[in-house]
């Protein structure tokens, strides 16, 4: 465990170190800087401090590989509700901790939720960690990282698994930072090295060019962000014997760093681009941010959600919480009708397990093409019309 101390006699009260912190754990008492329970010993003070009066001592010692037992899958919940991300990760955990010969265990974070532990145990895991607290009920990234990283110290698992959504995203960098172990974010595939009992992590890099295997063979635990809607969720089954242990952290509202003072929800009525079974994108193809009312017509008459590409979204014709790709979401419709997207590796990425694309662009080069069950060479702004025409008037006519 890394120790850190302030040298009195070379501390002056200069003040540098205390917004040197990221956590605000530096305050100022009798003249000299005071550091508060809940370092994470990352070193910015040290740095900033000019007249090298903090002394930060790190615990230098080798990882002992076969202490870390078992693969944790991180359960996100939204105002008390199970993120469907969960389970494509249980089904996941599940093939790597069989491949280990390991158990399976689900980390729930949250308060007065018990009933959602009941829906975690019509699956095939073998403990639930449920740690309930009002503190907990809302993500808040500085609670939720220290009880994260308590049970990990404590319990010492050798695979984490979250999702990469944005909670996913902020959460899981922390922890391992605070835990000084790897971290593969953004993962389309996992494997096990059973030889070395290495997870492979894969991932697109540069730019979706090539698939990258990634593994951390000198570090514990082994963590990584997978991008949802790659992987097939695992089903329930009859109840389960998991074991279900309850925690209960020792966190107080005054630690809090940051305050939920409300929510603001863009619009309404969205559908879920993620949970959508009919997606209809748009592009620069459409000419003007205007004409994303054909997409939205469209996506109205099919009962799907609208999606787009980055480069509609960076133009600010569409919020960011409509774009599919790599850096958008990862998407496995049913439909997708791609219109006026050239089609760069990139929103591939995103979108190519669709089950049905159909593409429609007046560039026959494009490479949407490539990748496309149903091609259309046409001008979007011509053919959409003239489509949601023949739509209406055969829905009319089976009404």
């Amino acid at each position: 465990m890394a120790t850190i101390k302030i040298i009195s006699d070379s501390c002056t009260g200069c003040e540098k170190c205390i917004p040197a912190c990221p956590f605000s754990l530096i305050k100022l008492e009798e003249g000299k800087a005071h550091i508060m329970p809940g370092c994470t010993f990352c070193g910015a003070c040290v740095e900033e401090c000019p007249f090298d009066a903090i002394l930060l001592e790190e615990e230098q010692k080798e990882v002992e590989l076969s202490a870390f037992r078992g693969v944790w899958v991180f359960a996100e919940q939204r105002e008390g509700e199970i993120m469907p991300a969960t389970f494509e990760l249980l089904a996941a955990g599940r093939k790597l901790a069989d491949a280990l010969v390991e158990s399976l265990s689900v980390i729930f974070l949250g308060d007065a939720i018990d009933e959602k532990v009941d829906e975690l145990k019509k699956y095939p895991v073998d403990r639930i960690f449920f740690v309930s607290h009002p503190l907990l009920a809302e993500y808040r990234t500085s609670f939720y990282t220290r009880v994260f990283v308590d049970l990990i110290r404590e319990f010492k698992p050798d695979i984490i698994l979250l999702a990469a959504t944005s909670m996913g995203r902020d959460l899981a960098p922390r922890v391992a930072a605070r835990l000084k172990t790897g971290l593969t974010a953004d993962c389309t595939s996992l494997d096990i090295d059973k030889e070395k009992r290495c997870l492979v992590q894969t991932r697109p890099a540069f730019g979706g060019n090539i698939m990258a295997s990634i593994v951390t063979p000198y570090h514990r635990p082994q963590m990584a962000t997978v991008r949802p809607k790659v992987m097939r969720p695992m089903q329930p089954t009859s109840l389960s014997s998991a074991e279900v242990i309850k925690l209960q952290p020792d966190l107080r509202s005054e630690d809090e760093l940051v305050k939920i003072v409300g929510k603001i929800k863009e619009e309404t009525n969205v559908v879920d681009l993620q949970e959508a079974e009919i997606i209809i994108s748009g592009g620069r193809g459409l000419g003007r941010p205007e004409n994303f009312s054909l997409i939205r017509e469209l996506a109205d008459l099919l009962g799907g959600a609208v999606g787009a590409s980055r480069a509609v979204v960076d133009a600010g014709w569409i919020p960011s919480y409509h774009q599919v790709g790599q850096t958008g979401k990862t998407v496995q419709p049913k439909l997708y009708i791609a219109c006026g997207i050239s089609g760069a590796i990139q929103h591939q990425v995103g979108m190519r397990s669709s089950d049905v694309i159909v593409a429609i662009n007046k560039d026959p080069e494009a490479p949407i093409f490539n990748i496309a069950t149903y091609g259309i060479v046409e001008d979007l702004n011509r053919f959409l019309p003239v489509l949601m025409e023949k739509l209406k008037n055969t829905s009319s006519g089976r009404s």
